[in-house]
């Protein structure tokens, strides 16, 4: 421990003070997910055009029964698409009822033969049960490490805030899965379409370098993607 002599002859303990004025400064991991509510709810004014941390509260007085329950994961989704894959969300943008509760909940349908294509989600961890099929769940760490497993139903997995994971289709029939995160907004970043679909483009330069190919393989990629 540092000990300084100040001019009075008294002693501080300048360690000490700088331990505290860290902890004031960076606040610990268990507090930098979602905030606490600070009162029974605030159901999400999407519509607001006021810019917060999250979405300002609907009047109290306008909330109805209807503000607390939602059905939109009950609806199996079309995958029709190029990954065979589609999620459908229950993030507070779908359902408002959850602004600031620090949860979400979506629906992913596979295809047999589909994938739900390497993503991240940069706000939360993710945890989920499969309901049907046969999946082959996949995750990285920032070390390049890769993880995986065969699930069936019933079985679940968790994919720790930020990593890279995938969910693959391996059975044949269309697999479901219900996952859960705990931010009401966990956003999610999809390799494939940040990279190729984003606008504007991501230069071409940049995607042949990195993933060391010719533009006439980054075109061929695109327009599969739709782009």
């Amino acid at each position: 421990m540092a000990i300084v002599k100040n001019h009075s002859g008294c002693y501080v303990q300048f360690t000490v003070l700088f331990l505290i004025g860290s902890l004031l400064l960076f606040p610990l991991p268990s507090q930098s997910s979602d905030p606490d509510p600070l009162q029974d709810f605030c159901i999400g004014d999407t519509k607001s055009e006021l810019s917060v941390n999250g979405f300002p509260c609907k009047p109290a007085t306008k909330v109805t029964s209807d503000d607390f329950f939602f059905d939109g994961l009950s609806k199996e989704g079309n995958t029709s698409n190029p990954f065979g894959s589609i999620v459908t969300q229950g993030n507070v943008e779908e359902f408002p009822g959850v602004n600031t509760l620090g949860i979400a909940m979506n629906r992913v349908d596979i295809a047999p033969g589909g994938l739900n294509p390497p993503h991240s989600h940069p706000r939360a961890t993710e945890i989920g049960v499969l309901i049907n099929g046969k999946l082959l769940v996949g995750l990285i760490t920032t070390g390049d490490v890769y993880y995986s497993k065969i699930l069936t139903p019933g079985q679940m997995f968790v994919i720790p805030k930020g990593l890279i994971h995938f969910q693959m289709n391996i059975g044949e029939e269309k697999a479901l899965i219900f996952t859960a995160f705990n931010s009401h907004l966990p956003g999610a970043v999809v390799v494939p379409l940040n990279l190729f679909l984003s606008k504007p483009s991501v230069p071409d330069d940049v995607l042949k370098k990195a993933f060391q190919v010719e533009k006439t393989v980054i075109d061929e990629i695109k327009s599969k993607l739709g782009a």
